[in-house]
């Protein structure tokens, strides 16, 4: 409701045109509370509110908005102002920008950026996309082990304003590798004349520009850290990661994990800002594989004809023999993708991962046989061979299922390919075929038809 209130007050203040009252109440709002505000206005209305807001603001507010807005504003800029925003955001975030931005662009905005902000960003834009060094920031505050405590804070009161965090400071050596760190509070904790190099803590975690990000969140979680720095071959600090960004690329990959669980290719826009031909693009690929796929299962149901001619009532049952196939399988490969997405599982679990499955689908089909049969017997009324048929179907099926949905995701990262791949669409195609077979295996041997 405040939002709304908010977003209210500022669309009134733009359309009297009483800009003066419009930037007082900007100053005093959130930037991210801002950023939100903006993006929910027109584009023209978006560009002259943040040109009204104080310069001290306006990197800050920028760094907040989606991809798309901060295209559309910093191309309505003048290559000046452009320059001035460039400049004030973090690398990192600069880089994010203009990795999304045409390269002439590009060229543009990073000439109208400062000497020191076009190094930083066209090192950062030479590493692999999705790899540590990509994501990094290059402001930190770094320390040589020949200072004192008083010249180390005297330093991180010249530098600190400009740096992504100063927690932490990197202790380096006279090559600049990374030798160790230092918390702030300890350095206030010491005493003036004390050496960095004897109070700083040896024991660096690091990590490689090289390291892909899903496995930098991986290091995050495991070491609860707020920010890791980033090291070359040679373990010279080239960067740091803090945690806002692991919170992005936590989302991130989540997001591409549910994409490709439900068989689409991933997308790194917003739905709403995904237009019709282009959804349809990143849908329709895995559409027609499965569509292709699932001829299978019709050449199936066509070989059994006869025996279907026979016991017409069988054909009732094969949708609910199929799904529920889909689901169990659905529900492994679910409970395994996290598993292995979080580490907790490794391909030399397989044994172990199978033995458990089988367990709860022997258990669950049992379950599902029982009430099942109840129905056929009591309500369906079908006979009882029939009844027999359908449930020692139904406990084959959710058997096979649940083995195929937790050994294929397993198979797929052993053999360096996404697990997600191997979710419910994939696995559902290939179980609904088995149950077919299974099915119609019974039926004629129990039903001699």
């Amino acid at each position: 409701m405040d939002e709304i209130m908010e977003l209210t007050n500022i669309r009134e203040l733009l359309d009297t045109k009483q800009y003066t009252r419009l930037r007082q109440k900007l100053a005093e709002m959130n930037e991210a509370d801002i950023a939100s505000a903006l993006e929910e206005l027109e584009e023209k209305e978006q560009l002259k509110a943040f040109r009204i807001l104080p310069k001290d603001m306006a990197a800050d507010v920028f760094s907040y908005m989606d991809v798309e807005v901060q295209q559309y504003i910093i191309t309505s800029l003048s290559e000046k102002d452009a320059g001035v925003i460039i400049d004030n955001l973090m690398a990192d975030d600069a880089t994010d920008l203009l990795e999304e931005m045409p390269a002439n662009m590009v060229k543009r905005l990073l000439a109208a950026a400062s000497p020191e902000t076009r190094r930083d960003i066209n090192n950062l834009l030479r590493y692999p996309e999705d790899s540590a060094g990509s994501i990094m920031t290059v402001e930190y505050v770094d320390l040589k082990e020949s200072l004192t405590v008083e010249q180390a804070i005297e330093r991180i009161r010249n530098i600190g304003v400009d740096s992504e965090t100063i927690n932490i400071c990197y202790v380096l050596d006279s090559r600049r590798k990374l030798i160790g760190t230092v918390a702030l509070r300890y350095l206030l904790l010491s005493q003036p004349d004390e050496v960095i190099g004897e109070i700083m803590h040896e024991n660096v975690i690091s990590i490689n520009t090289m390291m892909d990000q899903e496995e930098v969140a991986r290091q995050f979680k495991k070491y609860d850290f707020t920010s890791m720095p980033v090291v070359d071959g040679e373990n010279r600090l080239v960067g740091i990661i803090t945690v806002d960004d692991i919170v992005d690329i936590m989302e991130q990959e989540a997001t591409e994990d549910i994409e490709k669980m439900a068989a689409i290719v991933p997308t790194d826009k917003p739905y709403m800002r995904t237009g019709v031909f282009e959804t349809w693009k990143k849908r329709i690929p895995w559409l027609l594989l499965l569509m292709i796929s699932a001829t299978f299962t019709g050449r199936i149901i066509a070989s059994f004809e006869n025996a279907l001619s026979v016991y017409v009532v069988l054909t009732a049952f094969i949708p609910m023999l199929m799904d529920t196939g889909g689901n169990a399988g659905g529900q492994a490969s679910v409970t395994i993708i996290r598993g292995l997405s979080l580490d907790e599982i490794e391909f030399s679990d397989v044994f172990k991962v199978v033995w458990k499955e089988i367990r709860v689908a022997a258990v669950c089909g049992i379950t599902l046989a029982v009430a099942n049969f109840a129905k056929l017997m009591l309500l369906d009324k079908v006979g009882l061979q029939v009844s027999l048929v359908v449930c020692l179907t139904l406990v084959a099926v959710v058997i096979i299922a649940k083995f195929v949905g937790c050994t294929l995701p397993m198979l797929a990262k052993k053999l360096g390919f996404d697990p997600a791949v191997m979710a419910s669409p994939f696995i559902t195609t290939i179980v609904d075929a088995i149950s077919l077979l299974i099915y119609f295996g019974i039926a004629t041997e129990l039903l001699h038809i």
